[in-house]
């Protein structure tokens, strides 16, 4: 298959280059670096069925040749990014998913849309299945994001339903994994950061918070296995077992062997910020036979490799 990737130099995006050029398909990675790192995919710059284009795709967007499958993983995804960027993060929702949709039109591929858990807002449902339809403040600060990919994920639907579109939607749960930003303000690096330093990790408020760490090599298995199955509507792609931040931040310094302990701060929550977060997953496992593989403290392991050479 060819397959093109938005987002592609993203550090979701470029896990899944790296799977699909494993397996002998040809990868075209989409990318204006307004997040994204060309680091994130240089080790895959000499291989001949990689293709890296520097482009933002809320200018439209045009490929040569044949395309099978349009990924669309275009977006800022941490809170510091679209607060920062909120009319980029609407316009790529929109724009963006719309120039997508219609590359997939024209080359008659399948198209996914990488959606998130933010649909569904400061949840008053636990766990949440894809069926609840959320509790989200248009009008908030993280309203930008969360209308962005709601909007994408109904003009979605609508070339499935309208347009006859081969579409898919993956609402993704909290990932953590190499190729993280390390600035990118999201408690996983944050934590892993500050305990490589041998310093406290620091937790907001009481640190009841929930959310609920998936791999990326999860998420990369469930995106792929979503793409190929003939299931249109959104599904929960994320780890269903539930933790306290203040549980997390005391897994990462069992991890690392930070002795600095946990510093508990006032909370600098954002508003809307969701207090718990927790997929139902028996869609996926209906549809897709998929569910998480790597343990928590293992990922963690794994993640911490990726962050020695950078801290």
């Amino acid at each position: 298959m060819r397959v093109v990737i938005t987002g592609g130099a993203g550090f979701i995006g470029s896990h899944l280059s790296d799977s699909y050029l494993g397996d002998g398909h040809s990868v075209v990675a989409v990318d204006n670096l307004l997040t994204g790192s060309e680091a994130n995919v240089q080790h895959l710059t000499g291989n001949p069925n990689f293709q890296y284009m520097k482009h933002d795709v809320i200018d439209g967007i045009d490929i040569d040749g044949d395309v099978d499958v349009v990924l669309h993983f275009a977006s800022p995804a941490s809170p510091p990014h679209y607060l920062k960027m909120p009319i980029e993060t609407l316009r790529v929702g929109a724009e963006g998913t719309y120039h997508c949709l219609n590359l997939a039109m024209r080359k008659n591929a399948r198209f996914l849309l990488a959606s998130t858990s933010e649909i569904y807002g400061d949840p008053l449902e636990h766990p949440q299945v894809e069926s609840y339809y959320g509790n989200v403040s248009t009008i908030g600060p993280r309203g930008v994001y969360d209308e962005a990919k709601r909007y994408a994920e109904s003009m979605t639907m609508a070339y499935n339903r309208s347009m006859g579109v081969e579409t898919r939607i993956v609402r993704i749960f909290n990932t953590y994994g190499p190729r993280m930003n390390m600035a990118d303000g999201r408690v996983v690096p944050n934590f892993i950061v500050q305990s490589l330093r041998g310093e406290p990790l620091t937790v907001y408020g009481d640190g009841m918070q929930t959310r609920s760490f998936q791999y990326v090599d999860d998420l990369v298995r469930g995106v792929r296995r979503l793409i190929e199955c003939d299931y249109a509507g959104p599904v929960n792609i994320g780890n269903p077992v539930e933790i306290t931040i203040k549980q997390f931040a005391e897994i990462v310094n069992e991890v690392t062997g930070n002795t600095a302990g946990v510093i508990m701060k006032p909370t600098d929550r954002i508003k809307d910020d969701p207090q718990r977060r927790q997929p139902d997953i028996s869609l996926a496992k209906r549809e897709l036979g998929w569910e998480p593989q790597v343990d928590l403290k293992a990922g963690l392991e794994k993640t911490m490799q990726y962050f020695r050479e950078l801290v």
